[in-house]
């Protein structure tokens, strides 16, 4: 199964999709996260690993990547772009993968450089790689980057249940139904995570669509004290029911 986390800016889409992580492998199954966001550094800190290679690298580079892109555009365009062939986890080269117990971590490629360019190849990689990637009995947990530039890439068509960070903001209330939105167009199943709830944001359950949400967490001091530190992230116990009723949908 290939889950999906995405939402807006600083809602917590790392800090839940490395939780979430450690939650399914608690079952025993084995996790691949696929980081797929190029602007953030933080989720490898989030799940105790050191940072991984980027797999773009892999390819030749963000150059070669967005040479054959342009190469595509200027043709006729017969086929749709090829980049991988299909593959499946342990196809992976170990060079690029980090973890350990029973979760792993690859990164899709990131922003390393004043003025290197658009984000462009990482997107269209990002698809290909969760499109091509065939599962067997692993879970996939795929952290995204913030807004809904990736439904644009069509990042979405290649996972199976999308997940929606939702913070007590009135942009993040607005962002959950436009996913919604875009979800039902594209067939796909969509869920919501309240996060960092508290005496004051209770209002927050009556903004959205109570039907697709799945849990609701609290401000916690010392997951928000970890992520200030760039620690590994601690499993909290709401996280449980939450990813519970994900994986039963």
């Amino acid at each position: 199964m290939k889950i999906l986390i995405c939402g807006k800016g600083g809602s917590g889409k790392s800090t839940i999709s490395a939780l979430m992580a450690k939650e399914i492998a608690k079952r025993e199954n084995e996790v691949l996260v696929v980081d797929t966001d190029e602007s953030n550094f933080g989720l490898y800190k989030q799940l105790g690993f050191l940072q991984p290679k980027d797999f773009m690298e892999s390819l030749g580079g963000k150059k070669a990547l967005s040479e054959k892109m342009m190469k595509f555009f200027r043709s006729e365009r017969k086929e749709g772009l090829k980049i991988l062939d299909e593959f499946s986890i342990k196809d992976i080269p170990q060079e690029l993968v980090v973890g350990e117990d029973g979760i792993k971590l690859v990164a899709i490629g990131k922003i390393h450089s004043f003025g290197e360019g658009c984000a462009c190849p990482m997107g269209a990689l990002a698809r290909e790689f969760l499109e091509k990637l065939k599962t067997n009995g692993e879970h996939v947990i795929v952290d995204t980057d913030a807004g809904i530039e990736h439904f644009g890439r069509g990042v979405e068509a290649g996972c199976d249940k999308i997940v929606v960070v939702v913070d007590p903001s009135f942009e993040s209330v607005q962002l959950s139904a436009k996913i919604s939105e875009m979800c039902q167009k594209i067939g796909k199943p969509v869920f919501f995570i309240l996060n960092r709830m508290d005496e004051n944001s209770s209002e927050l359950l009556e903004l959205v669509d109570k039907n697709k949400v799945i849990g609701v967490l609290p401000f916690d001091r010392e997951v928000f004290k970890a992520c200030l530190r760039g620690d590994e992230v601690p499993q909290i116990p709401e996280m449980e029911k939450i990813t519970d009723k994900l994986l039963a949908a």
